[in-house]
């Protein structure tokens, strides 16, 4: 399944919280699976990346930082959803070194994947250069993920020749 990097499409609510000096990126994948599915396999982290989640989460405990996000009757993952349409499904949270969500949507024959930060200090500036590259691999892997599953899914639901 080819992952590639995109715009994020004109219709996602993430361009209402944009401002200069923000990040955000979007990656997308073919697929026609709902994007709560799709956000439930963008959020079951392979064992590297929870790995990564652990080595995060000792390094920045002392910081104080959320490692949870605050309670939320509805998480995909570890993350609290903050709202969710039949085409998009944003969640994340507010931290004191940033502001993060990511966008999982879908557009009948894509799923793209986008995160959205707004760093509040020079500490969030920092984290956020850090974890860049780890960033990349986790987003393009978890298209990847989505893609592959779509695509057996179809061929699951295929008519058989005889």
């Amino acid at each position: 399944m080819q992952v590639k990097k995109t715009e994020l499409a004109a219709s996602s609510a993430l361009h209402a919280r944009r401002a200069p000096g923000d990040f955000l990126d979007c990656y997308t994948v073919d697929a026609t699976m709902s994007v709560r599915d799709a956000a439930d396999i963008i959020t079951d982290f392979p064992s590297w990346a929870r790995m990564l989640l652990v080595v995060r989460r000792i390094v920045t405990t002392p910081f104080g930082l959320d490692n949870d996000g605050p309670a939320a009757a509805d998480r995909v993952g570890i993350f609290p959803v903050e709202s969710e349409t039949g085409y998009e499904l944003i969640a994340g949270f507010d931290d004191k070194h940033l502001d993060f969500r990511v966008s999982v949507l879908s557009d009948d024959e894509t799923i793209s994947l986008a995160t959205w930060v707004a760093p509040h200090n020079l500490g969030g500036r920092l984290y956020l250069t850090a974890i860049m590259p780890f960033h990349v691999a986790i987003a393009r892997d978890a298209l990847a993920r989505v893609g592959r599953e779509d695509h057996h899914l179809r061929r699951l639901h295929q008519p058989r020749s005889v």
